[in-house]
């Protein structure tokens, strides 16, 4: 089961985009905030689909340009640590924001940080370290997360939803979800006898067996 969802995870990503996206245009009751939720919970799906399938070089970008692996395909991320972070953290979290909607605010506030700390990674750092203009993920990031983390700020203080409690707990939950669910995990599993391995379509060109 984790090898076919190690393989189809990002996939199962671009359907239940669709399956959202069609239960927010028949949905009623859900005010603005819930739908913002919502589409954050599309952003990351989408966002996820570039990354892995449409141009699907994220990996092989971290691997070889954060952290200079010579086994590009497999180490330190992996695929199977792809699934605990995009799935199981990353799904997890945004649906749980979206689903609960202003009864946890802070939940949506930790979750629009890990939008945020995808954008500014997207922008600088991978773009830096890869001595590129472009690297997968950065479109979505620009297109999807900005407008999403825009309408959600603007959202909370103009319908007076936000308390300091939910950025006291909001903000310290996201920089953990930033550095543990994502930054960490790679760490902690990282394994260069894995069996579960990238396929060359996920690397970058110049790593590619010909």
């Amino acid at each position: 089961m984790m090898k076919f969802l190690s393989k189809h995870w990002y996939d199962l990503a671009g359907i239940l985009a669709v399956v959202v996206l069609i239960y927010l245009f028949q949905a009623k009751g859900l005010t603005t905030y819930d739908y913002v939720l919502w589409l954050s919970l599309v952003s990351l799906f989408v966002h996820q689909l570039e990354e892995y399938r449409i141009v699907g070089t994220f990996p092989g970008m971290v691997n070889r340009a954060m952290y200079n692996s010579d086994l590009p395909d497999r180490y330190p991320l992996n695929a199977k640590t792809s699934v605990y972070v995009n799935v199981f953290v990353g799904w997890l979290f945004y649906f749980l924001a979206a689903l609960l909607g202003a009864k946890a605010v802070w939940l949506g506030i930790a979750t629009i940080l890990i939008s945020l700390g995808n954008t500014v990674a997207h922008t600088t750092v991978f773009n830096i370290k890869g001595k590129t203009m472009y690297n997968a993920g950065l479109a979505t990031s620009w297109l999807l997360f900005v407008p999403c983390i825009y309408f959600f700020f603007k959202t909370i203080h103009t319908d007076h939803l936000v308390t300091l409690t939910d950025y006291l707990i909001g903000i310290p939950l996201g920089i953990v979800l930033n550095v543990v669910g994502i930054l960490k995990l790679i760490d902690w599993f990282a394994d260069k006898q894995t069996t579960y391995i990238f396929e060359q379509r996920n690397l970058l060109r110049r790593d590619r067996r010909s």
